[in-house]
């Protein structure tokens, strides 16, 4: 009769952390399968091992609800290489291939099960996943598999002992069938090829893992109890397991949503759930009289117990589920309903008597090969050769019967741990001193209850010693204690870590106190224990990773601990190149959390240490650590400031050019208020923009004053004629006239014009206006640094731009002006500067740092007018040396005087015609 086949992993082509495909071997409502690694290569493989050569019927497959490859293909093959090399095709025999649905349909919410009948004979069986489907879920383009099922029957070795047991099955059948009871039809005794629905896929991934044991059990009572005709029993057995079966599937969800209330640490819903699981399974429990059914033993509860597989059983089940027994030590309830789903699984197939002799004969003569794959695939994946030796003493366990099955967790309950090793016994002689033998054998036993039950007796222990002890006998307990710690917190099974972090803070926050120990204890207790710790936070566990990173940050808060300051101390060391990712990642978590909690000063966190380990871990190769490493340094900015430029190279075009460093300058000017780099170039962009646009007015203004003047001359000079002469006539033999204002050419209108300060002198030739330029003109100073002339108006951004000293400037935030590197620290820390107005609202002096207000022309007025910049000292010079004013007879004089005076406001010089209207007027008087 076909029935579930275990199997385990031989190989897969990669898997992402915490997604193994040893998960394939668990079935349960809360397993996560197998995942493919992010990005991978296609198609990905899985190997899987059955337990003997058996003739495949039925495949099933349970997809991810989103994760889901678009194809998937079967292969099997008798044996393997003895030599494992990759796998040579032609060992496979290729059975077909499965699609499955995208599903889109259901909004990638539900998973499906695809159910295939095969007829193949084998031991191998390779699973080959090709492309995933697309869907907003999937981003990393990843394939998955929930849970695969086998189901199948040993194949016909064609030696003495099958032959056998077949007749004898066959005998069996059909002095059954000759007795045609018609309560036997479509039972697993009347169909050869009935599949039990118990061994459906669909029955494990949704029933819990007790109460899926208690149900097959009960149904092999039910078929004794048909074959013995005591049907009222067997009615009473098939109302219980149906009743047993909704009950199941019930315990199932609240199992899977205490899970998820644990990810999501919720842990008061998650202890709600489990209260409410326990008080629903006891009821349940009472309503079935399941005590005169299954002689109580679901009533229970073996927590206590190791998860270790029993080799006489004959069911696979136990052997393929036991390489993933570690990490299902990790979650207490589901270990505790999953051991006696392992032990008592054998009574789920076998019809009769005769089936269950023959089951008990064929197992152990395949169990020692299948106890060489579970001994060497533990935590890895490397695939062995099909052919092993087991050790003879592996063989020799005594089988046990159903009642022995039943009675073994009550014994290994009452039972005691081995006795420790020599090598043990001389490694913890100063504990057992101390301590006592049988506790620290516990604590070094190889099975995790009996670790974890020696660790909370040292916590009651250590609780309920009194006041009055010597503190000699005090501090050996404690050292003892620590040394027991330091061993456990390397323990991979959770709930051993757990008390073992549990009994470490009892004894810092309680012991220490109570018993007014010195801090040379608390120090030696953290310093014995804060090295491994910190190596579990590299665990490839995620769980056990946050536990230990949460342990040390609310170490470090201890009241005990923070003023020994030994934690930050450990935090701070550089990174080793060749640590792990998770490590590293945990180490610069921990120091930015621990920062925001401790900060800089007496808490064993400094400016100089901090900053030397995040800037050398701005070197490191992972991305998350240099994002870290940046948060860190922002944040010491925001405390410290300028104290923080000096261990970071300068601001400078070369050190931009590394992103890293471009993005701490750029959060630096965005605390201090500055505009970022982008945003002076969006701002430098508008300023072009608009000055080019009133570069443009202002010469298309300009061109309609010249064609103005020009008309206007024109009229003058036809108008000037008849008046010549007349002057002319009435000056002859008297004095001459002044001669007018020489005429100025429209195409040489600019000659003789300083641009910047609109001052006219016949002087200004090529080399006049170079000397005005370089010693005179108002408008322009010489730059200090380059001795190159500028425009006093541009000064502040030709030192942090143009100047050959532009790197040793930097720009103050709050006045807007170019400050020496050295002096800026001390110049914005004293915050004396006048802060400067937005360019839009005033313009801002260099000189006397003031700000005025905005446009072109202000400049001229207030850096040429009298009330405007006092220590512009070209003008201070200028107005030193301004002689007295003339006669009023000298008119040529007070012309000059007048037309400078006009040229003060503005770069457009005064029209000529302008000049010659002076000059009539002073003829006609």
């Amino acid at each position: 009769m076909p029935h579930k086949i275990g199997f385990v992993v031989v190989s897969s082509s990669g898997h992402e952390d915490g997604f193994s495909a040893r998960e394939l071997m668990i079935h349960a409502p809360t397993v996560s399968g197998w995942r493919s690694p992010r990005f991978c290569q296609f198609p990905q493989e899985i190997v899987l091992q059955m337990v003997e050569r058996c003739r495949i019927r039925k495949l099933q497959l349970l997809a991810h609800q989103y994760m889901i490859p678009s194809k998937v293909e079967f292969y099997i093959s008798e044996s393997l290489p003895e030599y494992f090399v990759p796998y040579q095709a032609e060992r496979f025999r290729r059975l077909g291939y499965v699609s499955l649905c995208d599903n889109e349909k259901t909004g990638c919410k539900a998973r499906e099960l695809k159910s295939v009948y095969v007829d193949a004979v084998g031991q191998f069986l390779k699973l080959i996943f090709h492309e995933n489907h697309v869907n907003k879920y999937n981003i990393y383009n990843q394939v998955a598999l929930v849970a695969v099922n086998i189901i199948g029957d040993p194949a016909d070795f064609g030696d003495e002992s099958h032959i056998t047991s077949r007749e004898k099955l066959i005998d069996h059948y059909l002095g059954q069938h000759s007795s045609e009871d018609p309560a036997l039809e479509g039972t697993c005794t009347g169909k050869s090829d009935y599949i039990s629905p118990l061994d459906d896929l669909a029955f494990d991934m949704y029933q819990d893992p007790e109460v899926a044991q208690i149900i097959r059990k009960l149904d092999e009572r039910k078929r004794e109890a048909v074959q013995k005709e005591r049907y009222d029993y067997a009615k009473k057995l098939k109302q219980a397991i149906a009743d047993l079966q909704k009950v199941g599937e019930r315990l199932g969800r609240y199992e899977v949503e205490k899970r998820c209330a644990v990810e999501k640490e919720d842990y008061d819903l998650a202890k709600e759930k489990k209260q409410q699981m326990e008080q629903f399974r006891n009821q349940v429990y009472e309503q079935l009289q399941l005590h005169s059914l299954v002689d109580a033993e679901p009533m229970r509860r073996p927590s206590d117990l190791p998860l270790q597989p029993l080799t006489h059983s004959a069911s696979p089940r136990h052997k393929q589920q036991v390489p993933s027994l570690p990490p299902q030590e990790e979650s207490a309830p589901e270990s505790r309903f999953a051991e006696p789903f392992l032990q008592e699984k054998p009574p789920a197939h076998p019809p009769g008597p005769s089936q269950h002799s023959t089951a008990d004969q064929s197992p152990p003569a395949t169990d020692p090969h299948l106890k060489t794959h579970l001994q060497s695939v533990p935590y890895d994946e490397r695939p062995l050769p099909a052919t092993r030796k087991q050790p003879a003493a592996a063989a020799l366990e005594p089988e046990k019967s159903d009642s022995d099955v039943s009675e073994a967790p009550k014994r290994g309950a009452a039972g005691e741990p081995e006795p420790l090793t020599e090598k043990a016994l001389r490694e913890a002689s100063p504990a057992v001193d101390v301590l006592g033998e049988s506790l620290v054998a516990g604590a070094y036993s190889k099975t995790w209850s009996y670790r974890e039950d020696a660790l909370l007796a040292l916590y009651k222990q250590l609780m309920e010693t009194p006041a009055g002890t010597p503190k000699e006998e005090l501090k050996s307990m404690l050292r003892a204690s620590i040394f027991l710690v330091r061993r456990a917190i390397r323990d991979i099974v959770t709930p051993v870590f757990q008390a073992s972090l549990k009994l470490l803070k009892m004894i810092i926050t309680q012991y220490i106190p109570k018993h007014k120990l010195s801090k040379l204890e608390t120090a030696h207790c953290v310093e014995r224990t804060i090295p491994v710790l910190l190596t579990r936070t590299g665990d490839s566990s995620a769980r056990l990773r946050v536990i230990a990173s949460n342990f040390i940050q609310e170490m470090a808060l201890f009241k005990e601990v923070r003023s020994l300051q030994i934690i930050p101390s450990y935090l701070v060391q550089p990174l080793k190149a060749n640590c792990s990712t998770h490590l590293a990642m945990s180490q610069m978590s921990l120091l930015a959390r621990l920062l925001k909690d401790l900060g800089t000063g007496t808490t064993g966190f400094t400016i100089d240490n901090v900053m030397k380990f995040s800037v050398s871990a701005l070197e490191h190769r992972v991305y998350e650590v240099r994002e870290t490493a940046v948060r860190v340094i922002l944040d010491m900015y925001k405390q410290h400031r300028a104290f923080i430029l000096e261990y970071l190279p300068p601001d400078d075009s070369t050190t931009r050019k590394n992103v890293l460093y471009k993005t701490i300058f750029e959060g630096f000017a965005k605390i201090d208020g500055r505009p970022t780099d982008a945003e002076i170039r969006a701002q430098k962009k508008a300023a072009t923009e608009e000055a080019e646009k009133r570069k443009k007015d202002e010469i298309k203004a300009l061109q309609g004053q010249l064609a103005a003047l020009k008309d206007i001359q024109a009229e003058a000079q036809g108008k000037e004629g008849p008046s010549m002469e007349v002057e002319s006539q009435d000056t002859q033999g008297g004095k001459a006239a002044p001669p007018p204002a020489p005429e100025i050419p429209d195409n040489h209108y600019l000659d003789n014009l300083c641009i910047f300060c609109g001052e006219r002198s016949e002087s200004f030739t090529e080399e006049g206006l170079d000397l005005h330029y370089w010693k005179h003109c108002l408008m322009l100073t010489r730059c200090t640094h380059c001795k190159q002339v500028v425009e006093i108006s541009s000064l502040t951004e030709h030192l942090l731009t143009e100047c050959d000293k532009k790197d040793g400037f930097g720009k103050c935030y709050r006045c807007s002006e170019a400050i020496l590197k050295e002096e800026l620290p001390r110049h914005i820390k004293t915050k004396e500067c006048n802060p400067a107005k937005p360019e839009k609202l005033a313009n801002r002096c260099p000189l006397c740092h003031e700000n005025f207000s905005p446009g072109e022309e202000a400049w001229k007025v207030h850096l040429m007018g009298p009330a405007g910049c006092t220590m512009n000292l070209r003008k201070t010079h200028v107005l030193h040396k301004v002689p007295a004013p003339l006669p009023a007879g000298r008119g040529t004089a007070v012309t000059k005087t007048g037309t400078s005076g006009s040229k003060v406001g503005s770069k457009i010089p005064t029209p000529k015609g302008l000049n010659k209207s002076s000059g009539r007027t002073y003829t006609k008087r």
